[in-house]
């Protein structure tokens, strides 16, 4: 058994700005860990996990080598990191490293997107193709969305009795079905003849044009276009559906919706990491996490949904609820923090208030998800999560409402529904 995670690269991300500029989106802290880490953590629980492998096109990066020498250690698990030479899309990039990948004779392995949160049923998705008694079929893990949001993913329609995919369609532009992808599969070697498939014909598409545009290449192919519509109906492709959670991670303000889900389930996966009241302690409510490194008064209330980074400092009566205050940044006295990323190595002066729009799910419906909501609307900035990016200086007594202050910026007055440039 192997695990592959996509990490992609670079030139993505942009939803993600100005949070991206500092660290590789995959290594932005999500309830207190990497992103990627939770994919690795589920992935190092599955018995027979020989070896995961990063995949992007991120250069060697120092931040990511770091985390890969610390995650080996921490989890007791070779962990790699292939660097593609351009992007080569979700099934490009596995094709390409396919040698990889099967060395050492892995029968089976997963491939997962790293910008997903979830609950990984890894062991499920294993056990349901056991259950199918096809040990060469392929298995997508599916949840149920609404209607209306099911047309920002890829739409499954499965047989009901057999959950096998019999039609498969990326972003429909009507209602297919309320079964999406979730970005996250389970293949078999066999997945790469239907790729290499799918090669030869761009290869020999694109020899017939090569006239026309020279830029395209043969070797980006994507698993969910070009491939799962091409095995729909075929009896090899299955759905398995989750009743867990799971998210995507788009947009910063999509992070705050993945770390409340996460802490959530600390409570029954990692308790140690929750931060818990205590004589003399700040007042926690809810699910919080404090780095062991950071300092807060005792007359802080904290919660609920709140991660404290590395060497964070917190002053007296200082207020953090729905909120990710990343390592080095300081809040001082009865500041008010709410809906808010506060970027590393930022200051939050007396008395300042900090608040964004939460940009959360319906409550009322069990199936809705986060909508990837544009950044403008009417030529406005629609009202989200607050973001500063690092080394922010925001002054006392001042009020940033729904904005987005980019790196290295000194604030000397109040801002509302802004980009700070």
């Amino acid at each position: 058994l192997k695990a592959v995670i996509l990490i992609g690269g670079p030139q993505k991300g942009t939803r993600f700005r100005p949070l991206s500029f500092e660290v590789p989106k995959p290594l932005f802290p999500v309830a207190g860990v990497p992103m990627v880490q939770h994919h690795i953590e589920a992935c190092a629980k599955m018995p027979g996990m020989r070896e995961i492998l990063l995949m992007g096109f991120y250069q060697p990066h120092e931040a990511l080598s770091r985390f890969l020498v610390s995650a080996q250690q921490e989890f007791k698990i070779p962990i790699r990191y292939l660097q593609e030479y351009a992007a080569l899309g979700t099934g490009g990039g596995i094709y390409h490293f396919r040698d990889q990948i099967l060395s050492g004779g892995a029968e089976t392995f997963f491939v997962l997107n790293a910008d997903v949160c979830s609950e990984f049923p890894l062991q499920e998705m294993l056990e349901f193709r056991q259950q199918r008694g096809d040990m060469h079929s392929f298995v997508i893990l599916g949840t149920t969305a609404n209607r209306t949001q099911a047309l920002n993913y890829g739409c499954i329609v499965a047989n009901t009795d057999t959950q096998e995919v019999q039609h498969y369609v990326e972003k429909p532009s009507t209602f297919v079905s309320e079964i999406i992808n979730c970005g996250i599969y389970l293949f078999t070697p066999d997945i790469f003849q239907h790729i290499g498939e799918v090669f030869q014909r761009n290869q020999r598409e694109l020899a017939l044009e090569e006239s026309s545009n020279g830029w395209q290449r043969a070797e980006v192919i994507r698993l969910e276009q070009d491939v799962f519509t091409a095995l729909a109906g075929s009896g090899k492709l299955y759905v398995y559906k989750t009743d867990g959670f799971w998210s995507q991670i788009k947009s910063a303000g999509s992070a705050i919706y993945a770390s409340r889900l996460y802490l959530n389930q600390y409570s029954k996966s990692h308790p140690e990491r929750l931060a818990q009241n205590k004589p003399g302690g700040p007042v926690i409510r809810g699910n919080v996490y404090i780095h062991p490194t950071a300092s807060i008064d005792s007359t802080a209330v904290l919660g609920p949904n709140v991660s404290i980074g590395e060497g964070v400092t917190v002053g007296s009566g200082v207020r953090v609820r729905e909120s990710i205050v990343l390592h080095g940044a300081s809040l001082h006295d009865h500041t008010c923090v709410l809906n808010t990323i506060v970027g590393w190595d930022s200051t939050i002066g007396r008395w300042a208030r900090v608040e964004g729009t939460p940009s959360d799910p319906n409550p009322n419906d069990p199936y809705a998800k986060i909508d990837s909501e544009t950044l403008f609307r009417d030529g406005r900035l629609t009202p989200s999560i607050t973001i500063l990016g690092c080394s922010v200086t925001i002054p006392a007594e001042v009020v940033i409402l729904n904005s987005i202050v980019l790196p290295h910026k000194e604030l000397s007055r109040s801002y509302k529904n802004q980009i700070i440039l």
